[in-house]
């Protein structure tokens, strides 16, 4: 089985594959959305990760492959740990090198976070192109593959927790508030004249980009909408057509298919470098 690790700013979500054979196709037998673990020990992950597996009626030795994508890197190495001490396990770390199948056509492609290229190679696969992946977490990201299943670039807009909070902390008589659809949208309170602000203005944001970026790509575009906080915005979007929150785990699932027998086993035999 494979442990897919995507790990973020705010949030990390790990996704356990049975991976495809002959007679059946990949399959996604459990999910967890954590907080990231930054500042806790490889013990304290491991225990958490145990617990996780228990919790749906698995174990640690059925994972004899993981793939990470991290933009975390003061966390790298403390998931490597995690990966060797608890599961036996040299994992795949998504960085320049491995091979993904996306050609990046950016002016420097060693600087695109490798969740981007991870949720463009599956959008990729599951959508074709041209595609826009709108990835809404600590930072929202909006990512362009072409008609080819190129990454072409994008942008980058804080997300709308980086919003809020702002928000509460420069305006002193301004509460924080959780941020949810308003009822209205003429506010009557001090709090729902937050929230209109802060819901609408957010799908304001995405959706100028997104009608910006698609008058580019033309009216075939595509758009795909992931990431935690999908669900919440992108059912007010006039663009966002699709949600897939398990765009992430599903790009690592497919990229470590492609590295497979390239990287190393769970023995920790040696096996042929990765190359792009």
């Amino acid at each position: 089985m494979l442990l897919a690790i995507d790990a973020g700013n705010t949030n990390t979500v790990l996704g356990l594959f049975r991976l495809a054979t002959e007679d059946a196709p990949a399959e996604l037998v459990a999910d967890w959305r954590i907080t990231t673990p930054l500042g806790q020990t490889s013990d304290e992950i491991g225990v958490t990760l145990r617990s996780l597996f228990i919790s749906v009626g698995h174990d640690l030795n059925q994972v004899d492959g993981i793939a990470i994508s991290s933009v975390v890197p003061p966390l790298d190495s403390t998931l490597r740990r995690v990966c060797e001490i608890f599961f036996k396990v040299k994992p795949l770390f998504i960085e320049p090198g491995v091979k993904t199948g996306l050609p990046v056509l950016t002016d420097n492609p060693a600087e695109v976070g490798a969740d981007r290229i991870v949720n463009c190679v599956a959008a990729f696969e599951k959508y074709g192109g041209p595609t826009i992946v709108v990835d809404m977490g600590t930072a929202t990201s909006f990512d362009v593959v072409s008609k080819k299943g190129e990454f072409l670039g994008g942008a980058i807009a804080p997300g709308l927790g980086i919003s809020a909070d702002a928000l509460f902390q420069r305006a002193a008589r301004l509460p924080r508030i959780d941020v949810k659809k308003p009822a209205k949208v003429i506010g009557t309170g001090t709090v729902d004249n937050i929230q209109i602000g802060l819901y609408y203005g957010y799908i304001g944001l995405v959706d100028g980009i997104l009608k910006r970026m698609i008058g580019e790509l033309g009216p075939e575009t595509k758009t795909v909408a992931t990431g935690g906080l999908s669900k919440l915005i992108a059912p007010g979007s006039e663009y966002l057509s699709e949600i897939d929150e398990m765009l992430t785990l599903n790009g690592l699932r497919l990229i470590y298919e492609k590295n497979r027998d390239k990287h190393r086993d769970r023995r920790g035999a040696a096996a042929p470098a990765i190359r792009s």
